[in-house]
């Protein structure tokens, strides 16, 4: 099992994105082809979760369109993602937050982390 992990390290690209847990919301600026053009969109919404690690780490992220919830999953390894931007530091207990799903308005808010500066 361990010759399998060390396999999909070595053959996957690593990409250089800052720290991000449950609870930040981001910016994922994303590549999309079509026919022969390229373009970057950028989706911006609140992470759910982070699931797995190594090469096969993905993450969710839920953000509010017109009044209806959309939710993506990125893998990390996608050779796809630009970067990633991380705009605000969520402060939850949790590591997946999926009640925020029932959720919209103001109950759907999250707490912004304290930076502590000395």
């Amino acid at each position: 099992m361990d010759a399998i992990k060390f396999v999909e390290n070595e053959l996957s690209p690593v990409n250089e994105f800052p720290s991000f847990k449950a609870g930040d919301t981001i910016t994922v600026y994303y590549k999309i082809k079509e026919g022969n053009k390229e373009r970057t969109q950028h989706f911006q919404g609140t992470v759910l979760q982070r699931r797995n690690s190594g090469a096969n780490e993905t993450f969710t992220i839920r953000k509010m369109s017109s009044g209806i919830g959309v939710e993506r999953v990125f893998p990390m390894a996608s050779p796809f993602i630009e970067k990633i931007e991380v705009n605000k530091r969520g402060s939850v207990r949790r590591a997946r937050i999926f009640y925020l799903r029932e959720r919209t308005g103001k109950s759907a808010r999250i707490k912004e982390k304290k930076n502590i500066a000395k």
